[in-house]
């Protein structure tokens, strides 16, 4: 099969497939992120060209989603915002302020899970480094959200973002699409997504039930969720890890 990459500003029309790609692709939590959720609708209206659709070009249809945004960094890792909920407000912020960015921010890449097994990660890795390149952005940051850290919640993102395999590539295989096209670890942000409710809306989001206060295990969280009956309130922070792609490698 054949699939092409369009950037929303090409096919906006192509916008309407997100209920279908990215609707099913996280924990029911991870849509309840504030910070996500007050300036996502943005990416497409500020930065249309860095939101690209992945498309089966024999059937048009849509098989993954990646979305992106650009903004100034010094290079400096210790510069580096606090991951999603951290470049999301910066990156918004310095557009208001004409500041001309240097650098590209993967936010999300997602493939349907009947596409997977065919490389597309690595396909729409490619897509977001050449939108960065296209627009003279020096580098293309992801804070990756390990796959399979899910399967170890209570092992410290250091320790797990260490791990590797034998031959020398990360353990975790989403960390490893990224290394492939040479992506190099920078560090860990601690609080990329950042999810808070009420008990009951946790017991909804994943049909648990929370009888007392503490650390919790949820199916799909990269960590556990800490729990405060006291003060009806959940929250979770889950940590990513800074990879970093130099762009001029990608011309």
């Amino acid at each position: 099969m054949t699939y092409q990459a369009f950037s929303h500003k090409e096919r906006p029309e192509l916008g309407s497939s997100w209920d279908e790609v990215v609707g099913p692709a996280w924990p029911k939590f991870m849509y309840e992120d504030a910070v996500c959720n007050r300036f996502w609708s943005g990416l497409t209206r500020r930065f249309p060209s860095f939101q690209i659709y992945l498309v089966e070009q024999d059937s048009g249809r849509v098989v993954g989603h990646a979305n992106s945004i650009p903004f100034a960094w010094s290079g400096a890792t210790a510069d580096l915002p606090d991951g999603v909920n951290g470049v999301l407000p910066l990156a918004f912020e310095q557009l208001e302020q004409g500041l001309a960015p240097n650098t590209l921010c993967a936010l999300q890449a997602v493939v349907l899970p009947s596409a997977q097994g065919q490389g597309l990660s690595t396909i729409i890795i490619k897509a977001m480094r050449d939108a960065g390149a296209r627009h003279g952005l020096a580098d293309l940051v992801a804070p990756v959200r390990p796959n399979q850290k899910h399967l170890y919640p209570l092992m410290p993102m250091e320790s797990y973002a260490s791990w590797t395999r034998a031959d020398g590539m990360p353990f975790d295989p989403w960390m490893r699409v990224h290394a492939r096209l040479g992506g190099q670890i920078m560090g860990i942000c601690q609080g990329s997504n950042v999810v808070q409710g009420t008990i009951a809306e946790w017991q909804e989001w994943t049909g648990l039930t929370f009888p007392v206060s503490g650390e919790y295990v949820v199916q799909g969280a990269l960590v556990p969720v800490s729990i405060s009956v006291e003060h009806d309130l959940g929250r979770i922070a889950e940590p990513n890890v800074w990879m970093r792609h130099r762009l001029g490698d990608a011309r």
